[in-house]
């Protein structure tokens, strides 16, 4: 049902935008199971407050289905690109510190006749991101028809940055910023957007798992 409607401001006091979408493991076969799970639930959202957040997760039937997984709230930082539902959001807030553990979410609505272009060039993207030595999660998640995304902490945001430009010691460092390049040559997307969070707090368990983000 969140999938086909989700919850919107009107419905939920203090939720501003909530994107709803199914799990995928990134770098999955494309036709594999892992590639698109339908029954884990993710949800993206931005909030007034923390109090309109524990309100949700304590008093409507989703926010309580959600309360049983994981979440990480996060402080806005930076915003490369544009998504309509978040173009209210400065370009850069605040001081950042490279050092210090981030989180990092790309949002986008697709170009259908891209998708195979936007395969070949993202699928070796999503294994630079998922092997990576300076994250402590990496996933994805799609919404069909169109909307794609990933979410990534960091322990640091230069690790992150040096990812992005192609200089991590790893193996075919270039893969991100060879995307990039086909991406500025022939857009996949006709809305996208990449933002940049100061995790805060995080809550639960991710498969097993606790205290994904970096202290």
């Amino acid at each position: 049902m969140a999938l086909c409607r989700p919850p919107t401001g009107k419905q939920v006091p203090g939720l501003i935008h909530a994107e709803c979408m199914t799990k995928m493991t990134l770098g999955a076969p494309i036709l594999s199971p892992a590639r698109m799970q339908l029954r884990h639930l993710t949800m993206f959202a931005a909030w007034d407050s923390h109090v309109a957040i524990d309100e949700f997760l304590a008093s409507t039937r989703l926010g309580r289905a959600l309360a049983t997984g994981w979440h990480v709230r996060m402080a806005f930082q930076r915003r490369w690109g544009q998504v309509r539902e978040f173009d209210g959001l400065a370009e850069s807030v605040g001081e950042q510190d490279p050092a210090a553990p981030v989180v990092a979410v790309t949002l986008a609505r697709m170009k259908l006749p891209q998708v195979p272009r936007f395969i070949h060039w993202g699928k070796p993207v999503e294994e630079l991101v998922r092997d990576h030595p300076g994250t402590t999660l990496a996933i994805a998640a799609m919404r069909l028809p169109r909307t794609v995304s990933t979410f990534s902490v960091w322990t640091s945001q230069q690790e992150m940055v040096d990812m992005v430009r192609g200089h991590s010691p790893v193996s075919r460092p270039e893969r991100h910023a060879a995307a990039m390049a086909e991406r500025r040559r022939k857009d996949f997307h006709f809305e996208f957007t990449t933002l940049r969070f100061k995790p805060i707090a995080e809550y639960g368990k991710w498969e097993g798992r606790t205290n994904i983000v970096p202290t």
